[in-house]
């Protein structure tokens, strides 16, 4: 499989499965020139050799089938086509990939939980999972990354005609791991889909959500809550393409960042081509700066190719406590350290209260606590 030839967008010019259609990035390239790139261990320009492993741990839900296969399985890469090279070399490199399937017409109540750790992040490793939920079904999925790993993969996410999946994607790597993680999810007619990404840990994160649909009335709604400490650098790049008829997207990307060298990037791009009259669609991303010495970088693209469209925005805001929103707690007898707590719990909160898993949503709470006792 080779270079497909449709530019995707002013961000996403090619796509293509062969990683020598693919350059090697050099940090001038607007898709790269936020990321630094000594840090990624040759994930990007072939040179991580993915001698090391990542363990894939899987606890399915009733109903729910769960398999090991081999490359030449039908059913991988039915969602996307890498869009970089990153991701074009985690499709060429992985040795076996992860399906998980949601049989037609079943609404499976308990999430399935994917455990990915990883014990070296001296070897690179290369992974591939593949989610495919048949028409009408309802599901919950959970992946959990922690370890020590250099680790590039693909997910795809195959939501059928009126069916419904819920993703939470934890990245609470050790203070050593690298992951370039891109995130590929296809609709179908009247599918809805729904993702959390909650990015904690890792030396270098850079995740790559991104949303096609195959018919008209797709529901896509994408939430991400990241802290960033220092010397941390974590990156998610969101790709919503409207290619279909009356569909729906909604992005909420909300971080938190202290201590020097703490480097939060976010790029949102959405697409609205020609033949999707009636997208409804609005992206934001916000972030908290805590202390001196952190770097933000938000950039929010909207490329618009009809007018014929329900809505289409976009907003991007960074900046420190409110100083007024601080004054108003201690005036009431809280404590300037329990203020601040306050106020981050209540700005990342709104988004932590929407992951539907309870044990889940609470890991996340206790977590950001761990960051704010820093």
């Amino acid at each position: 499989m080779g270079l497909d030839e449709r530019p995707l967008s002013t961000l996403h010019e090619k796509a293509s499965y062969d990683v020598a259609d693919f350059e090697v990035p050099t940090g001038r390239e607007e898709e790269w020139r936020f990321t630094p790139l000594r840090r990624l261990r040759g994930l990007h320009n072939g040179t991580a050799e993915g001698d090391g492993k990542v363990i894939a741990d899987v606890e399915a839900a009733p109903g729910v089938t769960v398999e090991t296969v081999g490359r030449d399985d039908p059913r991988l890469g039915r969602a996307f086509v890498p869009a970089d090279r990153v991701s074009a070399q985690a499709w060429a490199s992985f040795a076996q990939a992860t399906v998980v399937t949601v049989p037609k017409e079943t609404e499976v109540a308990e999430p399935t939980v994917l455990r990915f750790r990883g014990e070296d992040a001296g070897a690179a490793a290369y992974g591939h999972t593949t989610v495919v939920v048949e028409p009408f079904a309802r599901a919950t999925v959970v992946l959990a990354h922690r370890g020590r790993a250099t680790y590039a993969d693909n997910v795809e996410f195959v939501v059928g005609d009126g069916a419904a999946l819920s993703v939470i994607s934890l990245q609470d790597w050790d203070d050593d791991a690298v992951h370039v993680s891109h995130q590929h999810a296809r609709l179908g007619r009247d599918a809805r889909f729904v993702s959390h990404n909650v990015t904690l840990g890792g030396d270098l994160v850079r995740l790559s959500p991104s949303v096609v649909y195959d018919a008209p009335g797709g529901d896509a709604e994408l939430y991400g809550v990241y802290f960033v400490d220092g010397g941390q650098h974590l990156e998610h790049r969101l790709f919503v393409d409207h290619d279909r008829p009356h569909c729906r997207s909604r992005v909420d990307y909300r971080g938190a960042l202290q201590d020097a060298d703490a480097h939060a990037v976010w790029i949102g791009d959405v697409i609205i081509r020609a033949e999707a009259e009636g997208t409804d669609t609005y992206e934001l991303n916000r972030n908290l700066v805590l202390t001196d010495g952190t770097r933000v970088d938000s950039v929010p693209n909207l490329e618009i190719l009809t007018g014929e469209v329900v809505g289409a925005g976009h907003a991007s805001a960074s900046g420190r406590l409110d100083d007024e929103h601080l004054f108003y707690l201690q005036a009431r007898g809280i404590s300037l350290d329990e203020a601040r707590r306050m106020v981050v719990r209540g700005f990342l909160g709104q988004l932590v209260e929407r992951i539907e898993v309870p044990e889940v949503r609470e890991k996340v709470r206790e977590a950001i606590e761990a960051e704010l006792d820093r």
